[in-house]
């Protein structure tokens, strides 16, 4: 099962046009499971499928709300809970969809070493994308980003100022920035962005749990001089482009063009710490929790 951090987003009871969940009831999220029993007869026991029906270890399920999965001997099955899953489609979405990002155009992605990072740095290169920028909490994820996921270049944003930071690893500026952070990140991009930029707001992971206000970007009226696209998204109004993804991504994973990286916490009864090291930058990629062995 997926931990993620719209979780994080679904626990506030005051956000307006977003989904909360009801205190006291049983928190939900995309999982793999195997049928032990069916009442459809399309539906064979042993069938390996996909739900949203995580954070327990059996789930009394629709047949019209589970998915078959095709297993692959080439294709992890963590793959469909990754970049095959919800994360690879925000990823893709944003990209393509959102930003319209264009053959050539130089990209930077926030929270890179995380779920949708690490995806998004592999399909801008997919995508064609000229240069692809990452930033991540630590050397260790800075290396991953360049050495593994397809970035060009990387830098750890713990640093006294991060479009210094930036600008040296994009000193003639980025075309597209995909936001999983928020706040200082997305001041830093307004400043470096080229006119005509895109900025995908996917995620703010810095707001999460903060308590009480905090300013804005400064440098808001950088969207008016360089006449710039700001816009938010969220991947389940982008569902009808999931089954023709599933079957790109699925080539470009065989074709070992496209990798999942995963960390995996094991058994139900740690999904809560697996949550909280997830909102503290401690996975590599998507954090899983493994309810029991893999069919």
């Amino acid at each position: 099962m997926s931990v993620d951090p719209y979780m994080r987003v679904r626990m506030a009871a005051t956000l307006p046009n977003y989904p909360s969940w009801e205190l006291g009831a049983v928190m939900d999220g995309s999982a793999i499971g195997v049928v032990e029993a069916s009442g459809d007869g399309s539906l064979a026991e042993g069938t390996v499928v996909s739900h949203r029906y995580g954070w327990r270890d059996h789930a009394l399920v629709p047949l019209t709300e589970v998915r078959p999965i095709a297993v692959d001997p080439a294709i992890p099955l963590t793959a469909h809970l990754d970049v095959l899953g919800m994360t690879g489609l925000t990823a893709y979405v944003g990209l393509r969809d959102v930003a319209r990002l264009q053959p050539g155009e130089d990209v930077w992605v926030s929270g890179a070493a995380g779920a949708v990072g690490a995806a998004c740095g592999q399909l801008a290169r997919l995508l064609g994308a000229g240069r692809v920028i990452g930033s991540a909490g630590s050397p260790e994820k800075v290396r991953q980003l360049t050495d593994e996921l397809g970035y060009d270049a990387a830098f750890d944003y713990h640093v006294p100022e991060l479009t210094a930071a930036l600008l040296e690893v994009a000193p003639a500026g980025i075309d597209v920035y995909f936001d999983n952070v928020g706040d200082d990140h997305l001041a830093a991009a307004l400043d470096v962005i080229r006119p005509h930029g895109r900025i995908v707001v996917c995620g703010a992971i810095n707001q999460y749990n903060q308590l009480g206000e905090r300013p804005g970007p400064h440098n808001l009226i950088n969207v008016l001089t360089q006449r710039l696209r700001v816009e938010g998204f969220t991947v389940r109004e982008h569902l009808a482009s999931y089954e023709a993804f599933v079957e790109r991504a699925s080539e470009w994973m065989r074709q070992g063009r496209l990798t999942s990286a995963v960390t995996v916490a094991e058994g139900l009864d740690h999904a809560v710490h697996a949550f909280r090291e997830m909102l503290r930058g401690a996975n590599r990629g998507k954090m899983l929790v493994r309810v029991s062995e893999d069919p």
